[in-house]
């Protein structure tokens, strides 16, 4: 089920401390005062253990600020801007059924642009990687000199890691917050690796729904469909008529995910709790078709992250 990420509304938060507190208060003497009011109202509106978890897919393209000369560095933004575009298109082609909830306005909305990469929030952890492996195909197109084959050779390849993290998502403004942004950040910044990790509520989310998130290579798109977040309000119907590419009606490991490994690496800091952090690395052979020619179709076969499993 598709919930919506809560918005904390400044005027409420607003009237509900005004009501229970001084904005400014001088006294000759001043004392600590007594908070246990404000604090179970503020306790009631924000009522953090319903906010609903979200899964955040973090991208960052290495070495952004020190690989490049200053037209390159220009230039990356328009070219991420097109990874972006070209990866939804794939993603809306690919998997009709899964991300029936999301146009494209709505991928637009739940990104926060790091200006080298940027933060993808989607419902669940299923939601990012499949949007991370078709970002990774485009990548590779690109890399491969058959996306802007020009520009590719002025700017030079890119590199990219990435981080999928599971945990509480709000939205105060314009801005999101939460410990699934703030956990996706750390991990990002203590990796050096280019590879793509995870933590554990993304292992445990999968563990829980598909028996471990190993069985991607094997799994079929009717247990797909049975994912308990999936099973309320999306249209099965849609299957008819736009099967999905990676995941079929019966088990294969030729195309698609065709090789799925994960191993725990270590742990990161968050607040005063360890988060364990896992390796995750994937093989994927996927077929492109050119938009402007459908005549032209060719194979890829990528890797999302690698095998370096020195520590974080």
């Amino acid at each position: 089920m598709s919930i919506p990420i809560k918005e904390l509304d400044y005027e409420r938060l607003r009237n509900i401390i005004h009501e229970k507190d001084h904005r400014v208060i001088f006294r000759k003497t001043n004392v600590i005062p007594e908070d246990e009011d404000l604090y179970q109202e503020l306790q009631s509106y924000i009522n953090y253990d319903n906010i609903p978890n979200k899964s955040v897919l973090g991208l960052d393209i290495y070495q952004y600020s020190t690989g490049y000369g200053v037209i390159e560095q220009a230039l990356i933004p328009f070219l991420f801007h097109r990874f972006m575009e070209t990866t939804i298109d794939q993603c809306f082609a690919n998997h009709k059924f899964i991300f029936q909830k999301y146009d494209r306005q709505r991928i637009y909305d739940h990104f926060i642009s790091t200006g080298d990469g940027g933060f993808f929030i989607f419902d669940t952890p299923l939601h990012s990687i499949l949007f991370a492996i078709n970002f990774a195909i485009v990548l590779r197109v690109y890399n491969a000199f058959h996306f802007y084959p020009k520009l590719r050779r002025i700017i030079g390849s890119i590199n990219l890691r990435y981080a999928i993290t599971y945990d509480k998502i709000y939205k105060f403004g314009d801005n999101y917050f939460g410990r699934a942004l703030i956990n996706n950040a750390r991990i990002l910044q203590r990796d050096n690796l280019n590879r793509c990790l995870i933590d554990q509520n993304v292992n445990t989310w999968f563990l829980v729904n598909i028996g471990g998130i190993e069985n991607l290579q094997v799994i079929t798109m009717s247990e797909i469909a049975n994912i308990h977040d999936l099973l309320d309000d999306y249209d099965s119907s849609i299957l008819d008529e736009h099967p999905d590419e990676i995941f079929g009606i019966i088990e294969k490991r030729t195309y698609g995910i065709i090789n799925s490994d994960i191993l725990k690496i270590g742990k990161i800091q968050s607040k005063s709790t360890e988060l364990n952090i896992y390796l995750l690395h994937l093989q994927v052979s996927l077929k492109l078709i050119n938009d402007d020619d459908p005549n032209q179709m060719k194979v890829f076969t990528i890797s999302l992250g690698n095998l370096n499993t020195a520590g974080i």
